[in-house]
């Protein structure tokens, strides 16, 4: 019956992060001992206050349909956020909150892009960015990057991207998959490459922020005043907070695009939650210090995995720095027969962990980058070992 669907729908990929925990689920409904790294959700539970806060919300009676585009109070702690982490001043008509950061880049290619606009996306990629832009009908232009360069577009690549028919440029900082960063100085130089193009508008994915092991500091793109009118700011609570399932997200952009983007929430979603919209201005109000216990776990856990793989022959890893994921290059086992199955491309081999040693990861071929596999660490210690020694019974 798919020919009463629209072409629209049947050209749509499932989201290949979500279609490994649909399956992980499966067998482990089956009585299998499946371990998940697919998924890119914190292990841990939201922090005690913002809980609190949203429990105080429900005792306060806050039930109502919301503002489309959120309450004035979290627009207010989202733009003190802008300013204290990011040193980006945006006014409330620039501030628009959606059902998580997903709705609101869906929102930002639907309002920006029409038939043909090409966006730019630095391999690895987040993987709905593809067919979000597809969904616009804009064309995803794909900039393929390497391990050797921790995985970052360089400004030559770029300026080599840009066509006449180039609308946006899109990329996140920390990366999901790769947990490269970009500084600020590389940031700068991508922006000196944009200045001789004002057509194009920036999307800056930085939902990972805090999420940073202190390295290379987080810069963000609207900072720089040259790029302040052209860089929508996607962020978000799910990952630094713990709240992937409270679904609330937000940018701070141009006033015309927040304005976009608020008319098209309108007509689709209309307000996040009313309850996770109070307990979010408790999250963004309060230091990010204290979800850094958070932060100094994951490191812990990104040191693990690290020396546990770099101990596998055929594994290849940079270290990432931010994030909670690894993006090892895995291409040395395509070609090779392992337990009887070739294995062509990452996608084999991702099917193969699953299948052979009931790990859960994600194909690189989902990211744009068909050599690595992408492996979340938001796991616990336990859980992290046995997973990787699982992994390295299978390939060796």
């Amino acid at each position: 019956m798919s020919d009463q669907l629209s072409d629209r729908i049947n050209r749509l990929v499932p989201s290949a992060t979500l279609e490994m925990a649909a399956k992980a689920r499966e067998l482990r409904a089956e009585g299998k001992d499946i371990i998940g790294l697919s998924l890119g959700e914190p292990d841990f539970k939201t922090p005690d206050y913002i809980r609190e806060a949203a429990i105080q919300a429900i005792n306060d009676g806050y039930n109502s349909y919301t503002p489309v585009d959120g309450y004035v109070e979290l627009k207010d702690a989202i733009i003190t956020k802008f300013k204290r982490d990011n040193g980006i001043d945006y006014d409330r008509t620039q501030i628009v909150v959606s059902t998580g950061a997903k709705q609101a880049l869906y929102n930002v290619a639907q309002a920006c892009l029409n038939k043909g606009d090409e966006v730019i996306l630095p391999c690895p990629y987040w993987v709905s960015y593809s067919d979000i832009v597809k969904l616009a009908d804009g064309v995803p232009v794909e900039v393929e990057t390497s391990i050797e360069n921790d995985f970052k577009m360089t400004p030559e690549q770029l300026e080599a991207a840009i066509t006449p028919r180039t609308k946006m440029l899109w990329y996140s900082s920390p990366c999901n998959p790769s947990g490269s960063i970009y500084s600020k100085e590389e940031l700068r130089a991508l922006a000196d490459v944009l200045q001789k193009h004002p057509q194009i508008v920036v999307v800056s994915d930085e939902i990972y922020e805090h999420i940073n092991y202190g390295v290379t500091a987080h810069a963000s793109m609207g900072a720089f005043p040259d790029m302040y009118d052209r860089t929508v700011t996607v962020n978000g609570v799910a990952k630094a907070f713990a709240m992937t399932g409270w679904r609330i997200g937000y940018i701070g952009a141009p006033k015309y695009i927040a304005r976009a983007c608020n008319k098209l929430q309108g007509q689709v979603t209309s307000g996040a939650n009313c309850i996770a919209q109070r307990a979010v201005i408790t999250a963004l109000l309060e230091s990010p210090s204290r979800v850094q216990y958070m932060v100094d776990e994951f490191k812990n856990r990104r040191k693990l995995i690290l020396e546990l793989l770099n101990q596998i022959p055929g594994f290849q890893c940079n270290e990432p720095q931010g994030a909670f994921y690894v993006y090892p290059d895995v291409s040395s086992f395509f070609g090779k027969t392992l337990s009887g199955r070739l294995i062509n491309n990452a996608s084999d081999f991702a099917m193969y962990l699953l299948e052979e040693a009931n790990v859960a990861t994600v194909t690189g071929d989902a990211f744009g980058n068909g050599n690595s596999i992408r492996i979340s660490y938001a796991a616990s210690v336990d859980e992290i070992k046995e997973a990787i020694s699982r992994i390295a019974a299978v390939v060796q």
